[in-house]
Order: structure tokens, then sequence, then C-alpha cells
């Protein structure tokens, strides 16, 4: 599994207009290439009287899967710019599909390869862009003299803290990037002088805006 990488936050559109051709960029995390087509079918469903649906996605931790389609655009003016922005961006298990509505003005190969690739980035930035970071969620078990204490260290530090468990003792669940884990383990022992049980529960990607 990945450390962290960049995808979108979640599914929607933005649309432009380039000499009064309707550009629609349409995008949505996918994990599958299935999750993908299924998307770029619904997307040339919804819009199916337009002119062009064409489409690009990123599929996979390496990438390995990626696909572009120019739909009826002359060859790599469409698809291929949409999926370069993905690239650049470092987009991973993204698919974008953009509607064209035609708006009568010929934009020609380098006009349409610009006007596909600045919906695609515009639509990106619209929709937001998200860093899933590994994440591991430890426990660290005190008893209830140590819980002011370590609960203003923690809203202090950068390790977020996901959840606090009032039973016998007090159990602090606190999210803990992967490459971070030992860091937190030596702190946490020295700021409770050795009195925390510290353990690894589950490991998630954990999402912050970027």
């Amino acid at each position: 599994m990945l450390p962290h990488y960049l995808t979108v936050k979640g599914q929607g559109e933005n649309e432009i207009v380039i000499e009064r051709s309707r550009f629609i960029a349409s995008i949505a995390r996918t994990e599958t290439e299935e999750e993908a087509l299924a998307f770029i079918q619904e997307i040339k469903k919804k819009y199916r009287d337009a002119t062009h649906n064409c489409s690009a996605y990123m599929i996979g931790e390496q990438n390995l899967i990626q696909k572009a389609n120019d739909d009826g655009e002359p060859s790599g003016t469409a698809g291929v710019p949409i999926l370069e922005v993905l690239k650049k961006k470092n987009m991973k298990d993204t698919t974008v599909v953009v509607t064209r509505y035609f708006g009568g003005i010929k934009l020609g190969a380098g006009g349409l390869i610009r006007a596909y690739s600045n919906s695609t980035s515009e639509g990106i930035e619209a929709i937001g862009v998200v860093e899933r970071k590994l994440t591991a969620v430890m426990h660290t078990k005190l008893e209830y003299t140590w819980l002011g204490k370590v609960e203003n260290e923690l809203r202090s530090s950068s390790f977020p803290i996901k959840e606090i468990e009032y039973l016998d003792s007090v159990i602090f669940q606190t999210y803990v990037a992967a490459c971070e884990k030992q860091q937190f383990i030596d702190w946490m022992t020295e700021l409770t002088n050795g009195q925390g049980i510290i353990t690894e529960g589950e490991t998630i990607y954990l999402e912050t805006d970027v």
C-alpha cells in the first residue's frame, strides 16, 4: 500500500464555455476499471445528446491501468490531453469524462487540446483534491489521572485524536502516519513516564484536503 497519494475529493462536474462550445467535466473517484467504465457509461447516458463524451482514467497504485478515448474528436486531441492532466497532477483512481456540445466554431487541433486540458484542470480544481495518507490508529490506555495532560498534549500535537474511550481506564485512539509510529510511541512513552499501554489498531487511509 502506498504511504500517500492524491485523488479527487468526490464526484461532481464543472462547465466552461470556449468559443460557444460547452465543455462539461464530470469527475469521479474510481478504484477499479469496472467502476471507471460504469461511470463513463453513466455520463454518456446522461449526456446522450452531446456532440462528444471524451474520457480518460488512471487506476491503481502504480497507474498500471490508464486509458483515453477521443469519442470522435480528432485522434489525440481529447482523451490524451485529459489523461495528461491526470498524470501532471499525480491523480490516482480518477476518471474524467469531458462532454462537448459543439457551438459552431471549430477550434483546430491545438484549440481542442487546450480546451479539453483546461476543462479537466478546472473540473478537478472545482471538485477538490485530497491526500490519502496511510495511517495507523494507535491506542493508548492510561489511568484517569493522565487524562487532562495527555489530551492537551495530543490536541496541540500533529497526531489527531480519533476518539477517547472512557472505560475502567481512558483509551486515546490517535491517528498516526505509518512512517511516524515509532516516533509516536517514543513520544507517548516519555510523556506518560512509561505508564501508557500503547497498542496498534487498524490501518486506514486518512484523507485531508489539498
